[in-house]
C-alpha cells in the first residue's frame, strides 16, 4: 500500500465501525511495525516506528474544535516529513495544507469494504 502513496499525510474518511484503525494497523505491520498498534483515541497521537521510518496515527474523533488539534502540535506532525495518518481529519480540512491522500472507506453488505484512495 504504502509504494502507491505519493504523499505522506493521508486522511482516513469512514462512518464510525467502518475499520480505519484496523486498516492502520494492518498498514503498521505491512511497514515493519513490531508494535501492533493501537486506536488513539484517548492519548489522540499515537508514534511508531517502521523499518526506521516514523509513522503517527492521529485520531480527531474526541476532539470538538480545529483549537484543540493545534494545542496538540498537530502540524509539528503533518509537516513532519514522515507518514501522518489522521482518523476523523473533518475537523481540520480548512487548516491541511496538501499535498496529501483521502482513503474513504465505505461499509457495504455482508460486512464488506469500499476502499477509494484519492490524491
Amino acid at each position: 500500500m504504502t509504494a502507491d502513496l505519493k504523499h505522506k499525510v493521508v486522511l482516513f474518511i469512514g462512518e464510525l465501525g467502518a475499520g480505519k484503525t484496523t486498516f492502520i494497523k494492518a498498514l503498521l505491520r505491512s511497514m515493519g511495525s513490531s508494535d501492533v498498534g493501537s486506536s488513539p483515541s484517548f492519548s489522540i497521537i499515537n508514534a511508531y516506528n517502521c523499518d526506521d521510518v516514523m509513522v503517527y496515527h492521529v485520531d480527531l474523533y474526541r476532539l470538538d474544535t480545529p483549537e484543540e488539534a493545534f494545542q496538540l502540535g498537530i502540524e509539528e506532525y503533518l509537516y513532519s516529513g514522515d507518514y501522518c495518518f489522521i482518523e476523523w481529519p473533518q475537523l481540520i480540512y480548512d487548516y491541511i495544507e496538501p499535498p496529501y491522500h483521502i482513503l474513504r472507506i465505505d461499509v457495504l453488505e455482508d460486512f464488506k469494504r469500499k476502499l477509494t484512495l484519492m490524491s
